[in-house]
């Protein structure tokens, strides 16, 4: 599908806060003639296909695309998965027979109240404080600076600096973060920190739709040497300027294996094995996926917090998890 038009059917039907990253380059579409929607997914090595979010279509087709979908999967041989799925969406992958569990939480800020007043924000107005003082700016590029092939190159340049500071073995997380690549489509919007005129961090941004409209807080990448607060200035200045647009939701996306919880167990189609592999992950897999770093980012704008979810049909299998670790990159 035509990113143009998937874009069309997401402003139509989607009201899952990370649908936008449906139109990642490499992301599939599986659609049915006839019927206005599709489903985000990705093979993953011959034998899995791991989709992503919702079934993104009218609420009377959801059903009649996701039976097709999975019709397609057992003919060509393939397992299923089904990653960041939200409590609107577990009744109906319980009744195709996914095994569920919680994987972990999305956060979100609702503009119409934030405010950075008050002592639980005074850390965070010290650390704007101390990189303003340090000569840190922000502008967005394709409104305050042009988004040209030279930024753009400057940008690659800061994403290997910023991806070599984390160690030779690292790798980036792909999948379930945007893409910076595309910002000047006038749809994704890209903040930047500059020092002395140079881009020292940034932080991007891609649209959310439906009810939970707003934008989606995506990428954010770093200079190894930048002013301490360059990401929090760049973040502040974003989320400011959404709040003077009347904006009402900032989402900060998915974090996996945090506010784990039984009391956000799906009611139906919890499976135990599921639960306890995804438990084992959060309690030993720092090296796997930097969920703790994640988290204490988002968590100190105090967020309003939803539980998503994994599911896996058939049945969950080591092999399954290892081909949705390989697809993220996280190994």
């Amino acid at each position: 599908m035509e990113p143009l038009t998937a874009l069309a059917v997401l402003r139509r039907h989607a009201h899952h806060s990370s649908a936008a990253l449906a139109l990642n380059k490499d992301t599939r579409h599986f659609t049915v003639p006839g019927l206005d929607g599709f489903i985000a997914y990705r093979p993953a090595g011959r034998r899995h296909a791991v989709q992503l979010g919702s079934v993104y279509a009218d609420p009377d087709d959801r059903k009649r695309l996701l039976g097709a979908f999975h019709g397609w999967a057992q003919q060509v041989g393939r397992r299923l998965c089904a990653i960041q799925l939200t409590p609107d969406d577990i009744d109906l992958y319980a009744e195709f027979g996914y095994q569920l569990s919680q994987l972990g939480a999305a956060y979100s800020i609702d503009l119409e109240s934030f405010s950075l007043r008050g002592r639980k924000f005074e850390k965070v107005r010290n650390k704007l404080a101390r990189s303003r003082r340090a000569g840190v700016t922000v502008v967005e590029a394709g409104r305050d600076v042009p988004y040209d092939a030279a930024l753009a190159v400057r940008l690659d340049a800061l994403d290997a600096r910023w991806l070599a500071d984390k160690g030779r073995h690292v790798k980036q997380i792909e999948f379930l973060v945007g893409e910076r690549a595309g910002h000047d489509d006038g749809v994704r919007r890209l903040f930047l920190a500059l020092s002395d005129g140079e881009p020292v961090a940034y932080v991007s941004y891609s649209p959310a739709f439906g009810r939970g409209g707003g934008w989606l807080y995506d990428i954010t990448r770093r200079e190894p040497d930048a002013p301490p607060g360059a990401v929090d200035l760049a973040f502040v200045v974003a989320l400011q300027r959404f709040q003077a647009e009347g904006v009402r939701w900032l989402h900060l996306g998915l974090t996996p294996f945090r506010e784990l919880s039984a009391l956000h167990q799906p009611a139906c189609g919890s499976h135990r094995g599921t639960d306890r592999l995804v438990r084992f992950i959060a309690e030993h897999g720092d090296w796997i996926y930097p969920a703790r770093s994640q988290a204490e980012f988002k968590e100190k704008w105090q967020p309003r917090v939803t539980p998503e979810y994994v599911g896996f049909y058939p049945s969950v299998s080591l092999r399954t998890v290892w081909r949705l670790l390989r697809l993220t990159r996280a190994v």
